[in-house]
């Protein structure tokens, strides 16, 4: 295979869905040696922060001398980006000639009658033989969906699992409850190895607690309420943390020091890193996508809240940073997500909202996502102002979050170009544009934004 095949191949496969369940992922890894199991996994679940505090787990064990391997998805600026080593992305020749190995290992199981894995399978199965190839001493694997039924989750003697926070997301296929959604993450447990979480959601910690217990597994929690936040600026946060004294990471959004502090306990409390290596890392930790600030004047920042949770905690950053100010923003979404629960979180702080349709199968038309807007933004302006008139255009704007007096334009874009354009002719040089929503229409925007 060269790489045009190989990706080829991945295309055709990735048309036959996803299955949750462990057969067909072990069935594949018995075809290839078994392999994982001679790995040093920190595997990682959550609902959001796994990408940050993966970002935080790598650079600091890169920072001790260890060859570090992390696999994560989605990609977001390139495919390449899901597998990698030492920071360094997959090159193609090493896609093509993993996929191959791999490939041959799923032809043999279709000839026993076993049906073809996944893509998600394939892309696990290629992660464990590239880490396992390449000899990585550490290698950070993160959950794709859930925890129990996860293809990841076939490996039985992690050094550690970690759970960031957990909130109603993929309900469709992890449960309706904040319960039953911990119980699917907290799967990830293993009989006698240590977790660490973060302090959750009184549902969602009975259920990692109830597991950890069940499995004879040291639970560590990462408490943020013992963290003193210093200084907090779009730039960096500087926090005093009880067991290390002052940190700064670059990474900004009010649940950075909470995905900090999580991976904090994991590199100090389980695996015994040096302090000054951890304070260190943690300084180097960058992780593109995550209100990531991609121009200025206007500020245009970049983050992939795409759920509730997420939203919230977005929401709570932009009223920190940007009080009184009203947000343009450019808005993708999948429709599968809880997209109502996002735009309600996100609009009260919105001064034009343009929407975008991003360039996934299961995107939602950026007319319907406008829509959608109108009608949350008409509801928060006559709540606020008692005046239940439809939006004008550019000239209504509101006076942001301290009290909306005019409804902000709302308009669908035919193209990402379009709606950075008109985002940038909306805004003021002192003004903030905030692209976020699905992390998969962030790469097209940045390279839009950055060009002009």
């Amino acid at each position: 295979m060269n790489y045009g095949q190989a990706r080829a191949y991945a295309v055709n496969v990735s048309r036959s869905g996803s299955i949750l369940g462990l057969d067909s992922i072990e069935n594949l890894m018995h075809e290839l040696g078994d392999i994982q199991e001679q790995l040093k996994i920190i595997h990682i679940a959550g609902t959001n922060g796994k990408g940050s505090t993966g970002a935080y787990l790598e650079r600091v064990l890169i920072e001790a001398g260890y060859r570090v391997g992390r696999y994560s998805s989605p990609a977001v600026f390139d495919p390449m980006e899901v597998w990698r080593i030492n920071l360094q992305s997959m090159s193609h020749e090493e896609y093509a000639d993993i996929m191959e190995q791999v490939k041959c290992a799923c032809d043999r199981m279709v000839e026993k009658g076993m049906e073809h894995p996944t893509i998600f399978e394939v892309e696990t199965a290629m992660a464990f033989l590239y880490f396992y190839q390449k000899k990585c001493d550490y290698v950070l694997l993160e959950v794709g969906m859930g925890g129990r039924t996860d293809a990841t989750n076939l490996i039985k003697k992690p050094v550690c699992s970690v759970i960031t926070s957990v909130s109603m997301d993929h309900m469709q296929f992890l449960g309706n409850t904040l319960t039953e959604i911990a119980q699917a993450k907290a799967g990830i447990i293993k009989k006698d190895c240590p977790v660490v979480t973060i302090l959750q959601k009184a549902e969602a910690m009975e259920a990692i607690e109830a597991e950890a217990e069940k499995q004879h597994a040291r639970l560590y929690t990462a408490d943020v309420s013992k963290v003193t936040v210093e200084t907090e600026t779009l730039k960096e946060i500087r926090f005093d943390h009880p067991g290390l004294g002052t940190v700064t990471t670059r990474l900004t959004g009010t649940y950075q020091v909470e995905n900090c502090c999580l991976a904090v306990t994991v590199l100090k409390e389980v695996l015994g890193i040096a302090d000054r290596i951890i304070i260190d890392g943690i300084r180097n930790t960058v992780w593109p996508g995550r209100f990531e600030i991609i121009g200025e004047q206007p500020l245009f920042i970049i983050d992939g809240a795409h759920n509730e949770d997420a939203a919230l905690q977005l929401s709570a950053s932009v009223e920190k940073y940007f009080t009184n100010i009203p947000i343009t923003y450019i808005i993708g979404v999948l429709a599968d997500k809880e997209h109502k629960k996002v735009l309600e979180a996100m609009l009260p702080y919105a001064g034009a909202a343009f929407t975008v349709t991003p360039d996934n199968p299961r995107a939602m038309k950026a007319e319907e996502l406008a829509s959608e807007a109108e009608a949350i933004v008409a509801r928060l302006w006559k709540e606020r102002a008692g005046k239940p008139e439809k939006a004008q255009g550019a000239e209504n704007s509101p006076q942001g979050a301290g009290g909306m007096e005019l409804l902000p334009k709302v308009m669908a874009c035919s193209s990402m170009d379009e709606a950075v354009r008109l985002a940038l002719e909306h805004t003021k040089k002192d003004g903030v544009i905030l692209a976020f929503g699905s992390l998969s229409y962030l790469k097209e925007i940045k390279q839009i934004a950055q060009v002009d």
